[in-house]
């Protein structure tokens, strides 16, 4: 077997994403912090073990489809400087896009809703994947093969935008330099994205770049008076690890049964979580505006954390 450059690279960040998780697992018990405990910890571990399965599974194929359609290359860029650049602003963008998807399709949610389903921030949350995205990842990373980026290079990408992602989940670092703040997604940025609280759901979508939801108007910026809680806004019972992976493809199906009519069921599979038939729940936007309206007429803004049962 031999090592590719990109592997070791990978396999160098890997390594200090672990040694960071070690050093803030020593901070937090040694400071009394309780950012981990050992089953949210555990829970997690298992989720990436799981995770890497079904990647190591759908590699060759995401290889192979990528491969594919760079055959049918719109364009090729030569400069390697700016081959790069272009190669990693645009997967930023469509991981956005991919993220976005996987928040407001309540199907796509069935699947990522494992990630957010921690009601810790840890640099261990990172590890809690959305264990089945590989199966459909590679199709939002099409457009790159047909603007002339070879499948390696688009992998390469990914792992090492990913590897940045899971640094960012941590409580550990507060604010960072303003400038910083703007133009890349930090911790802060993250911990808004894995709220519960109603103002900051669906919020920060980014991996890299929190320019992207800038531009889109998926931006929150993290207030001290509304303190975060981590989390779903509706927690399963059942915390165990198969649970956590199925639970709202349970819940999905449930309701998708109880609909009344054929164009509510694909409602239900289709629209964003939250949304009912009979306006028994609703959807984050819909929370988020009475929110802004309740506080213009408070003129107070408060916590904003709502379970519901």
């Amino acid at each position: 077997m031999t090592f590719t450059g990109s592997d070791i690279s990978v396999g160098t960040l890997f390594s200090f994403v672990i040694v960071l998780t070690i050093v803030e697992m020593y901070f937090s018990y040694s400071h009394d912090k309780k950012l981990y405990t050992k089953k949210d910890t555990w829970t997690n571990i298992y989720l990436m073990v799981c995770a890497i399965l079904v990647n190591l599974t759908m590699k060759f194929a995401t290889f192979y489809l990528l491969n594919y359609f760079y055959d049918f290359r719109l364009f090729e860029i030569h400069n390697p400087w700016v081959y790069w650049i272009v190669l990693v602003l645009a997967q930023d963008l469509l991981y956005w896009f991919l993220h976005t998807v996987g928040h407001n399709v309540r199907f796509f949610w069935a699947m990522h809703v494992t990630h957010h389903s921690s009601e810790h921030f840890n640099l261990t949350t990172g590890f809690r994947s959305t264990v089945f995205e590989p199966f459909y990842r590679v199709f939002f990373y099409l457009p790159l093969a047909f603007m002339g980026f070879n499948a390696m290079d688009i992998m390469f990408a990914y792992l090492i935008t990913q590897i940045y992602g899971n640094l960012v989940h941590t409580r550990t670092v507060g604010k960072l330099h303003p400038v910083f703040e703007y133009i890349f997604v930090t911790p802060s940025h993250h911990r808004v994205h894995h709220a519960c609280n109603i103002r900051y759901l669906d919020k920060n979508m980014g991996m890299v770049l929190i320019l992207w939801d800038r531009m889109f108007g998926t931006f929150q910026e993290e207030l001290p008076e509304d303190e975060i809680k981590y989390g779903l806004t509706t927690p399963p019972e059942d915390k165990g690890a198969f649970n956590i992976i199925f639970h709202e493809f349970l819940a999905l199906s449930k309701d998708v049964k109880k609909a009344p009519a054929f164009s509510d069921k694909l409602k239900y599979i289709f629209n964003p979580p939250g949304w009912s038939h009979d306006g028994s729940t609703q959807i984050a936007k819909k929370m988020q505006k009475e929110l802004l309206e309740v506080e213009k007429e408070s003129h107070y803004i408060g916590n904003s954390v709502k379970t519901f049962s």
